[in-house]
């Protein structure tokens, strides 16, 4: 899969006020620094950014950065953004060497439905929605997943039962760590069901008719 490409500018004016001209002309500034990567001021798109940061790998998607007369990888490190109207205000790229192991954060994504949730009503419960690993940036997953068909109610998955190619890939977390389990219906949910199916069931009294406990009239 080619590599996304991302133009950029190089910075020549700073400060507050040379950042302020420059995100009202519609850029947004920004730095890029690593190993053996003498830092560069930048500018960028910042519709390039959210485009890179919806797409399915997000912050860990590594893409190509064209400054001066070269291109480098970068993934985005960091993002500051104004804490009231969430503008997007700069962002540092990191430099990646493609030979290099680096530590990232994937998400865990589940696939199917569970068995326990499916015939039962139990609850799938995500306790850890990512997983820390250590990796060459290029055997990067986008996700690691899990099948939950066949899980039922009180199961649970741990992170050394993690479906992973452990010759690429080198998981950080605690393995005994619990990555999702299936929870049995909370009390008050059946409670509330039951008394639903008993007030359908009870019969409805006519007017004038007894009830429980009264006279019949004279």
């Amino acid at each position: 899969m080619p590599r996304l490409t991302v133009d950029s500018q190089i910075r020549r004016k700073f400060g507050k006020n040379a950042n302020r001209r420059l995100r009202a002309a519609g850029r947004v500034p920004g730095i890029v620094y690593g190993r053996k990567v003498a830092p560069v001021a930048v500018s960028v798109d910042p519709k390039d950014l959210d485009r890179i940061l919806h797409s399915e790998t997000g912050h860990n998607t590594i893409f190509r950065l064209k400054y001066h007369d070269q291109e480098t990888n970068v993934l985005i490190r960091e993002l500051q953004r104004d804490p009231v109207g969430e503008e997007l205000l700069h962002a540092d790229f990191l430099a990646v060497s493609m030979d290099r192991t680096m530590v990232f954060d994937v998400p865990v994504e589940t696939l199917g439905t569970a068995a326990g949730v499916k015939m039962y009503g139990g609850i799938l419960d995500l306790v850890v929605r990512e997983i820390h690993l250590e990796c060459l940036p290029g055997d990067l997953p986008d996700h690691i997943r899990v099948d939950v068909t066949d899980l039922q109610i009180g199961d649970s998955v741990r992170v050394e039962q993690l479906d992973v190619d452990t010759d690429k890939v080198k998981i950080l977390s605690d393995p005994d760590l619990t990555v999702l389990t299936i929870a049995a219906p909370s009390v008050e949910t059946e409670a509330e069901e039951i008394m639903l199916e008993d007030e359908a069931a009870e019969p409805e009294i006519a007017g004038g008719g007894q009830t429980e406990g009264s006279q019949p009239a004279e």
